[in-house]
């Protein structure tokens, strides 16, 4: 939401950090977002998180065939 309405906050302690309410019409979608400065100027962008079937919509189309067993697939060790 791109807004040029301009709000009035109180900025707060919570522990060590400082903090401001967000006015609702100010609210940013879902449960994280990223903080960055730009000169003299704090910007909070939200996270997007994208589902996998949106993910693999944009993923370009294999030619390879899905094997037919995977139980015949080789096993390569793996580290973590």
């Amino acid at each position: 939401m791109h807004t040029n309405e301009h709000r009035h906050v109180r900025l707060f302690r919570n522990g060590r950090n400082q903090a401001i309410r967000i006015p609702r019409e100010f609210e940013l979608e879902g449960s994280e977002a990223i903080i960055h400065r730009k000169g003299k100027y704090l910007i909070i962008e939200p996270i997007t998180k994208q589902s996998l079937l949106e993910f693999l919509k944009t993923q370009p189309k294999r030619d390879e065939e899905f094997p037919k067993s995977i139980d015949r697939l080789p096993i390569d060790d793996l580290e973590f």
